[in-house]
């Protein structure tokens, strides 16, 4: 096995990791945290918990970015690290402060609330598909 192939492999690993962490937040850690804690546990669980995990998909997005040699798939891993950054850093506090301004009854911060929720939703679908569709091509090139 030479340095390329061993890049490919650590590309490749990384991408299943990033997919199954994705699935398993958004489909069994999440709905879990929601329906078997109380809400005063729950949302400040969540708040400290999406840092930890947009800043660790983010890490692993950029090493399988640089480790995979396809550059098309490159950049496409690269729209998914921009998009982790921008939910870590902007789109979770403004959520986060939407979200606090609902639970005080504001009607115009819950509709931004039910808004930008829905666009991380969306956002992070998206992801999900990208990474699936590099781990994809990068598997069948191999």
């Amino acid at each position: 096995m030479n340095s390329f192939e061993a890049l490919d492999i650590t590309g490749i690993f990384l991408l299943s990791l990033i997919i199954g962490g994705m699935f398993f937040f958004a489909a069994i850690m999440t709905p879990l945290v929601f329906t078997k804690l109380p809400p005063e546990i729950s949302g400040p669980f969540i708040r400290q918990a999406f840092p930890v995990y947009s800043q660790a998909m983010a890490g692993m997005t950029l090493v399988a970015a640089i480790t995979i040699w396809n550059y098309s798939l490159s950049l496409n891993l690269a729209g998914v690290f921009i998009f982790f950054i921008w939910g870590w850093l902007w789109l979770m506090p403004k959520i986060n402060h939407y979200r606090d301004g609902q639970l005080r009854g504001d009607k115009k911060a819950s509709k931004n609330f039910n808004f930008l929720h829905r666009l991380s939703v969306v956002i992070n679908l998206g992801q999900m598909w990208v990474v699936g569709f590099v781990l994809y091509k990068s598997i069948i090139q191999s």
